[in-house]
């Protein structure tokens, strides 16, 4: 079995201590580098190629936006989780906006943290539906209607197939349910993710369901299973 490379970055050395010490036990996780701030995160990923790196938001140089923004815009970019103390922070919805894959708080007992980086060196987003809707429901404010605008016009581009796949991705849906509910294999759920994500220029299932939700498709849906169609 290939160990998971993970990268912890966090200011508080306590902090990375305490996770060093937590994830590092485990038989397939290997911790490949410790950084202190944003602005050592690109040289440390060029040195030690990361698969996952947890990422604490606030840090006094280079905060944790920033780093994820410029680590997913790069090739072969690792996979982020944002480490964070609070459930609803317009910074941690920007972090995922930007690409990382989830976000766990800094109180989450230790063996869910590390299922969080299994799951997300795994390809799997870590965002339940809910926690996706109330972090969306709590930046809402006045830009909504500028981002539904936006939004809508770029869903525009999907066929209706696909459109069906976004909203069933932004519902929080694996692929073998999306299978099952749509009636197509799971390959072509897989194939269709691959191509919404290609179109719309995004880089993993968390843009996907941000983005249907920014249009007001899972809005759409709710009300078309509440009048029963």
């Amino acid at each position: 079995m290939t160990a998971i490379r993970l990268l912890l970055v966090d200011d508080d050395p306590l902090v990375r201590a305490g996770l060093s010490f937590m994830l590092g036990g485990a038989d397939d996780v290997e911790i490949v580098g410790e950084a202190a701030d944003g602005d050592e995160v690109e040289a440390l990923v060029d040195r030690t190629r990361p698969d996952v790196v947890l990422m604490d938001i606030r840090m006094p140089v280079v905060d944790g936006l920033t780093a994820t923004e410029r680590l997913r815009g790069r090739p072969d970019a690792p996979q982020v989780v944002v480490l964070t103390t609070f459930h609803a922070d317009e910074q941690v919805l920007r972090a995922l906006r930007a690409g990382a894959a989830g976000f766990v708080l800094k109180d989450t007992p230790p063996p869910e943290i590390l299922d969080a980086v299994r799951r997300v060196a795994a390809g799997d987003p870590v965002l339940s539906p809910a926690v996706t809707r109330r972090l969306m429901e709590h930046a809402a404010g006045s830009a909504a209607d500028t981002r539904r605008t936006r939004a809508r016009t770029r869903i525009a581009a999907l066929n209706d197939r696909e459109r069906e796949v976004a909203v069933a991705v932004g519902r929080g849906m694996a692929n073998a349910a999306i299978a099952a509910e749509l009636f197509m294999s799971v390959a072509t759920v897989k194939t269709h993710v691959s191509r919404i994500l290609a179109k719309l220029d995004l880089n993993n299932r968390v843009q996907i369901a941000l983005l249907a939700y920014d249009a007001g498709l899972l809005e759409e849906y709710e009300e078309q299973e509440e009048d029963g169609h």
